[in-house]
């Protein structure tokens, strides 16, 4: 081998491996790239380098219009200009490499009828010479990308081979992003449903507490001076007002249900003092209901918790053993120190029970232990799932046992110690 011909091979060796690193750079890049524009770019800087080409564009194939789009490119003549300009899918060379799914090569773009030179004449760019390669993943059209005007023709069989290189990695990368895009744009539109969702909510419990509270103040009043059936009447009202009260507090507290530890205000506190806080909460419904209530609370118990909301958990708790204790029943509440640095808190009653295999989905949200048609008593279903969610966002647990059917149902509340 002469001289000339060692010179020549060892350049032709040294542009291949600056190639394939630079192909391998790529291919880094387009894993761990979710911003389509920087993507784009450094594919098209990428393409013109390796095929030593004058510049180069990523079309991408708008479905709904069914052409393709410009979406990015490295000319410096007519630089943004080109974004978002369309190319039809007939009578283009990029239409003809998408439809029939193969490279298409030019090397003199006049004596090519199917050359698109609307462009050219509207940017006043000259496109001499195009390599252009199909993008699809799988079964799904992405677009295609071209090297335009390459510095020294022929085109050769590495610019071949590279830029299908090119497009097989950029066709997975492009695909990853848009799907990653339609997620976040989805997760938008369901978390401004979700916030439209929780301000009715916040603002029809606001509207129906005011006059709630108006009627229950009137009924009162009316107990009292009342007698006889009239009383009796006063005292259904009262109750019923009671359950609708209860109702608008589950409504109110369904932003609870996603609580994250970051947004709870820990801090210690005397167990029994919590405990005193939900059960003032509900001793109107108590007395309504004739139920007999028992506290035992061991004295200096101080737990690490968020006490407004912890006394709404056992709020939530103690509602939910009144609703299904028949009138006159009798509930408990005891907490203790146990080992381990924990305080256990069980809410017992003697009321209706539960089956075994409904013990797990009373936590879950809007489950109702009776069928919604024939059920006897009220409520959302959202109480016991605020509480759980709560209380694990503290580090505590809770869980349910009973014995079955007629026997009564207990909630075991475990919650962390103050160090």
């Amino acid at each position: 081998m002469s001289q000339p011909d060692v010179h020549d091979r060892n350049q032709y060796l040294e542009r291949k491996v600056n190639v394939l690193n630079r192909l391998a750079d790529v291919s880094i890049l387009l894993n761990t790239t979710y911003e389509l524009d920087s993507l784009l770019t450094y594919l098209m800087d990428a393409a013109a380098a390796i095929t030593d080409c004058e510049g180069a564009s990523v079309l991408l194939w708008d479905e709904q219009n069914n052409d393709l789009r410009f979406a990015a490119t490295t000319s410096q003549q007519i630089g943004l200009k080109l974004i978002g300009t369309s190319v039809p899918l007939q009578g283009s060379l990029a239409g003809a490499c998408l439809t029939e799914g193969r490279v298409i090569q030019v090397d003199d773009t006049q004596q090519d009828p199917r050359h698109y030179t609307k462009l050219d004449e509207e940017k006043q760019f000259e496109t001499r010479s195009l390599l252009i390669a199909p993008m699809r993943q799988e079964a799904k059209i992405i677009g295609v990308l071209e090297v335009v005007n390459k510095r020294t023709l022929p085109w050769t069989g590495d610019d071949h081979d590279h830029l299908m290189v090119l497009v097989s990695q950029a066709a997975v990368a492009i695909d990853r992003v848009q799907m990653v895009t339609e997620l976040r744009k989805a997760h938008q539109e369901l978390s401004e449903l979700d916030k439209l969702k929780s301000d009715f909510i916040a603002i029809a419990s606001h509207e129906l507490r005011t006059p709630l509270a108006v009627i229950l103040g009137y009924a009162s009043f009316l107990k009292d001076e009342a007698q006889g059936k009239m009383s009796e009447h006063a005292d259904k009202v009262i109750e019923s007002g009671l359950q609708l009260r209860h109702i608008i507090e589950d409504l109110m507290n369904l932003r609870y249900l996603q609580q994250n530890a970051s947004d709870l205000h820990l801090q210690p506190a005397l167990l029994s003092s919590v405990v005193g806080d939900a059960v003032q909460d509900v001793q109107n419904l108590l007395e309504a209901n004739g139920h007999t209530l028992m506290v035992n609370i061991q004295p200096g118990i101080v737990v690490q918790v968020d006490t407004i909301l912890t006394a709404m958990g056992f709020t939530n708790i103690l509602n939910n053993a009144i609703r299904f204790t028949p009138p006159g029943g009798q509930i408990s509440v005891k907490g203790e120190m146990r080992e381990g640095a924990e305080a256990w808190v069980t809410i017992s009653d003697n009321g209706i029970g539960i089956e075994p295999h409904q013990l797990e989905r009373i936590f879950e949200k809007f489950y109702q232990v009776e069928d919604h048609m024939t059920r006897k008593h009220g409520g959302l279903g959202v109480g016991l799932s605020i509480t759980k969610a709560l209380v694990e966002a503290e580090g505590g647990r809770v869980w349910a046992s009973s014995d079955g059917l007629g026997k009564g149902t207990t909630i075991t509340v475990v919650l962390r110690l103050a160090m």
